[in-house]
C-alpha cells in the first residue's frame, strides 16, 4: 500500500465518518430511519442503572461499511 493508497483510504474514512456523524446529529430528522431503535437492539433498564447495546444497528451499518469498501476498492 503506498502512500498514494493510504491518503485516499484515510479521506474515504474522514467521509464515511462525517456522513456517519451528520446522521446521528439530524436523527431526529431522519426518524424513519430508526438508527438505535430497530428490532434485536438490546436494551435492559432497572432502577439506577440501563444497559444499552444496538446489536441490530451495528450490524447493518457493519453490511453499509463493507459495501462502502468494497466499491471504493474496484
Amino acid at each position: 500500500m503506498g502512500g498514494m493508497d493510504l491518503g485516499r483510504l484515510l479521506i474515504i474514512a474522514g467521509i464515511v465518518l462525517l456522513a456517519c456523524g451528520l446522521l446521528i446529529h439530524y436523527s431526529q430528522s431522519f426518524s424513519f430511519l430508526r438508527l438505535g431503535r430497530l428490532p434485536g437492539d438490546i436494551r435492559i433498564t432497572r432502577e439506577n442503572f440501563t444497559f444499552y447495546f444496538p446489536l441490530t444497528t451495528c450490524i447493518i451499518v457493519s453490511i453499509l461499511l463493507t459495501l462502502v469498501f468494497y466499491f471504493f476498492r474496484k
